[in-house]
Parts: C-alpha cells; structure tokens; sequence
C-alpha cells in the first residue's frame, strides 16, 4: 500500500518546521555567505538535519519509495511559491535518500538528474553522487545496471558540468575522482562539513 499524498506532505510540512526551529541566524548568515546567495538557509546543523530526517522516517513509517521519492522532490522544492530553495531542505532531501539508497531504482536517476541539475552548490552534488547515485548503482540488478549505463553515458555527454563530472567520478573504481580526504560511498557518509 502507497503513502497517500497526504503523508508526504505532512512529513515535508514535519521536516520544514523542525528544520526551521532547530536553525541559527549566525549559522544562516555564514551559509548565505558560502553560498552566494542562490540558496536561502535556516541555519541548520548538518546533525540537526540527519537527526529531522530520522525523525521523520520513525514518524511517517508508511513512506514506501514513491513517497520517499515525491518527499525528497518535495523538500528540494521552493517552500513557498517566490520564495528560494532552502539548502538544509535540500540536504534533508539528500539525507533521505541515502536513508533509502536501497529501496531506489534506475528510473529514479531521472529526478536525482534533476537535482544535480539544479543543486547550485559542491556541497549537496557531492553526497548525491558518492552517497546516493553511487550506492543506487552498486545494489541494481545487471539489467538494470545497464539501463542506467545508458543514463550516465548521457550524464558524460551533457553540457552541465555537474552531470559530467558525476559521470566520470560513477566510471572510476573506488575512491578514484573523489576529492582528497573524501570517504569513498562504501565508507561514506553524508558531507560532515558544519554549517
């Protein structure tokens, strides 16, 4: 049975409020400042964003994969319409589905795809390619795993930087192309950097 669409937004609506309360204004203002601006913040921990989103899976235990897939779409979304992405939620949403890195499928690299595209930032495209696409690569099946050969040969044709990059760091074998002192997806967890 699939979590209605009244779950996942109550798990976004969940997130967002805890998000906001456990933020800082000085965390905030050093996280506009690192960002340029493209990205609004809450002044979030890194932890306090891990810590929401386990939460949020212990509350709304219904999530099965369409709904961790509309929640992480829905936490990289714009809060409210005008306002502009939130960096903690987007990293809410990275945080999600390397919960879930599991239960995803070849088809979802097409939203993953998505958010690379629109990330903005270093620090939410690195754990989605070494935490997430990475893990969701090693657990497919052989056909699957060649259906999403077929994506990532794309990725490393395409004009954004991003997608070539997670293409050529996805060809590697472990550890190659990530930056120095970087964990490799088998070790790895999400970016530690704090906020």
């Amino acid at each position: 049975m699939s979590a209605g669409p009244d779950v996942v937004d109550a798990a976004a609506e969940f997130i967002d409020r805890t998000l906001q309360n456990e933020g800082s204004w000085y965390r905030a203002d050093d996280a506009a400042a690192r960002l340029g601006g493209i990205l609004a913040s809450y002044g979030s921990s890194v932890g306090a964003v891990r810590g929401t989103v386990r939460d949020a899976l212990r509350k709304f235990k219904v999530l099965d994969h369409d709904a961790v897939v509309q929640l992480a779409s829905a936490l990289w979304g714009r809060p409210r319409p005008g306002a502009r992405p939130v960096f903690e939620r987007r990293l809410a949403a990275v945080v999600l589905l390397q919960a879930k890195a599991a239960w995803l499928r070849h088809s979802d690299l097409t939203r993953i795809e998505g958010f690379l595209r629109s990330a903005s930032t270093a620090e939410l495209e690195g754990p989605l390619v070494a935490d997430v696409v990475a893990p969701l690569l090693a657990g497919l099946p052989e056909r699957d795993r060649q259906r999403a050969g077929v994506v990532l040969a794309r990725w490393a044709e395409d004009p954004h930087g991003s997608l070539r990059q997670a293409a050529a760091v996805l060809g590697q074998p472990p550890s190659a192309g990530f930056p120095p002192g970087r964990k490799t997806p088998q070790e790895g967890d999400i970016h530690e950097r704090s906020l």
